[in-house]
């Protein structure tokens, strides 16, 4: 089932929830204005299913192409990735609480546990 994202986060989040296409933007996050053929070169598929990862990609506004004879580069265009990690960092105060809470709820667990095992110690004072 083919589906529009109309939202650029959607189109963001969508495009980079593949791994290939994660990879591509490693790739030319790494070594800007790689060629098609170039980026395509590591993967075991197709030239024309990398060339659907990298129409997902542009379509979310994350590369930009640019030919010059027959030859396509293709340049990262990190802009969309800021504003998801400006949305994902939202939710950072939250799991950081949580897991300081988490934290704290467990030391005071594992104090009272060693309380108890030393209470219910037998005495060597016999």
């Amino acid at each position: 089932m083919v589906k529009f994202y109309t939202m650029p986060l959607d189109r963001t989040f969508a495009a980079l929830s593949d791994a290939t296409r994660r990879a591509l933007v490693m790739r030319l996050a790494q070594e800007p204005g790689l060629s098609v053929s170039e980026l395509a070169a590591p993967f075991e598929m197709s030239l024309p299913a990398i060339m659907k990862h990298l129409d997902v990609l542009s379509d979310a506004g994350l590369l930009q192409r640019t030919k010059t004879g027959r030859t396509v580069a293709c340049r990262l265009e990190a802009e969309p990735m800021r504003d998801a990690f400006e949305w994902l960092n939202r939710y950072e105060k939250f799991w950081s609480d949580r897991l300081s809470s988490l934290a704290t709820y467990l030391e005071e667990e594992s104090w009272q546990s060693k309380q108890r095992r030393n209470r219910g110690s037998p005495s060597s004072a016999g």
